[in-house]
């Protein structure tokens, strides 16, 4: 350093010594007390802060201060999924000591109360470390228990499960389930969700009929059980998907959300009856306060079998929205549809997705349709959405029928199965008679 830099450098020493001099000492303080204030923050700050980061990040706060080093072992909530559990190998052997081992960790560090526990690994299979995981939290007063096996064979539910008296929520993948004879039910449960699962039927109907305070329910890719008995007088939603011969809704008067799937052809695999009234009346029965319906895959052809009255002899006055997954070829399902339609008076959006099957009877299919086209209004209907139409007679018919008697529409959406004849197609849906003045039809490339 030459001899001007030395004196510059006396010359900065100087003057932030004559500042220091001119500063308060009670500001210096102050100064010093903000610098760690992340280790001063409230409580709740700091479980807000833990409760948005994953169960990996959040063990990593540890080295952020002395006073943030057990934070975590508090969290009322565990998630061990892909974001938790990075681990990068390929072997399985690896994979599976070293996900024991870290939920071994978290639990035997953890204190206080466990709410959550998920366990959904994209590698996780059913070892028998769960029994020893699910036995641990029955012990306390776990409220959500989420467990997803992505891999192997079905894990067989440890039966401590059913001791669990505070669950609220309980959501199980790729699992067999045996509740044992003396279960009576989970007495605080609300919402069950059930995939890829295996029980007997008797244990799912008493599953379901003694939660008495279940609201919400979904069911897809079932084994062991092909009649689905609902009963359950508190439920709101139901969500199923899968092949099954029968359903019953008893005492379900609160129902107000329903999705169905019937994951294979009733008219070929399976031969679905319900009696002599009917499978449409039989299912609508015991759901006086439904406000959304989606029918999926083959279901409406079930709703189909049997007789199917002109419209339901007790409407669906609360019906808003309706989904409908259709054959139009099938004359039976048409009209299944129509008396959804005309059954329900305060619908206001419609979804219509085209199911392409067997291709005769057409003629009879069209003209006796166009002979149930009578005296029939959609007054609050505003929203209609048709897809995977090929521009048949029948089709069209069935949007100009609804075009003909929905008086407040506003939009209707067509989207048909390929380009071919879609020009066409557009060109007749443009010269069909609107009722409502503001009806605009939109069409959206398939």
């Amino acid at each position: 350093m030459n001899q001007v830099d030395q004196q510059k450098s006396s010359k900065r020493a100087l003057k932030m010594s004559v500042m220091k001099q001119h500063i308060p000492s009670n500001f210096l303080c102050n100064a010093e007390l903000e610098v760690d204030n992340i280790s001063n923050l409230p409580a709740q700050i700091v479980d807000k802060i833990l409760s948005h980061l994953s169960l990996r990040d959040a063990v990593r706060t540890s080295v952020l201060s002395s006073k943030w080093r057990n934070k975590w072992v508090t969290l009322p909530n565990l998630v061990f999924d892909n974001q938790s559990l990075l681990i990068s190998s390929q072997d399985q052997t690896f994979i599976k000591n070293k996900i024991v081992n870290i939920v071994d960790h978290v639990l035997l560090l953890h204190s206080g109360p466990i709410h959550k526990f998920k366990l959904s690994h994209r590698d996780l299979q059913g070892v028998c470390d769960i029994d020893r995981w699910i036995l641990f939290l029955s012990r306390g007063a776990v409220k959500e228990f989420i467990l997803e096996i992505w891999k192997g064979h079905r894990y067989k539910l440890h039966s401590s499960i059913y001791l669990c008296q505070k669950l609220n929520h309980l959501e199980l993948f790729n699992c067999l389930l045996k509740p044992p004879v003396t279960f009576s039910g989970f007495k605080s449960l609300k919402s069950l969700d059930l995939q890829h699962i295996t029980m007997e039927q008797d244990a799912f109907e008493q599953l379901v009929s003694r939660c008495h305070l279940l609201e919400r329910l979904t069911l897809m890719n079932f084994e062991g059980f092909s009649d689905l008995k609902i009963h359950a007088p508190n439920l709101l939603f139901f969500d199923v998907g899968g092949v099954f011969e029968d359903i019953n809704f008893m005492n379900t008067f609160n129902l107000a959300i329903v999705s169905i799937g019937l994951y294979v052809n009733p008219g070929f695999d399976k031969n679905l009856t319900l009696g002599s009234a009917g499978n449409l009346v039989k299912f609508f029965a015991h759901l006086p306060r439904l406000q959304r319906l989606e029918v999926q895959s083959f279901f409406l052809k079930y709703l189909a079998d049997n007789k199917v009255p002109g419209r339901l002899s007790t409407p669906c006055d609360e019906l808003s929205f309706l989904s409908i997954r259709i054959n139009f070829n099938h004359l039976d399902e048409c009209l299944a549809a129509l008396c959804l339609l005309r059954s329900s008076p305060n619908l206001q959006e419609l979804e219509m997705l085209a199911r392409t099957e067997e291709q005769s009877t057409l003629r009879t299919v069209a003209s006796v349709m166009e002979e149930n086209y009578q005296n029939c209004m959609f007054n609050q209907l505003r929203h209609v959405k048709i897809a995977g139409i090929t521009g048949l007679k029948q089709e069209l018919n069935f949007v100009n029928f609804l075009l003909a008697n929905s008086p407040v529409l506003e939009r209707m959406t067509v989207k048909p199965a390929s380009v071919d004849g879609a020009w066409e197609m557009l060109k007749e849906l443009l010269r069909f008679r609107r009722a409502s003045v503001q009806a605009e039809i939109v069409y959206v490339d398939p």
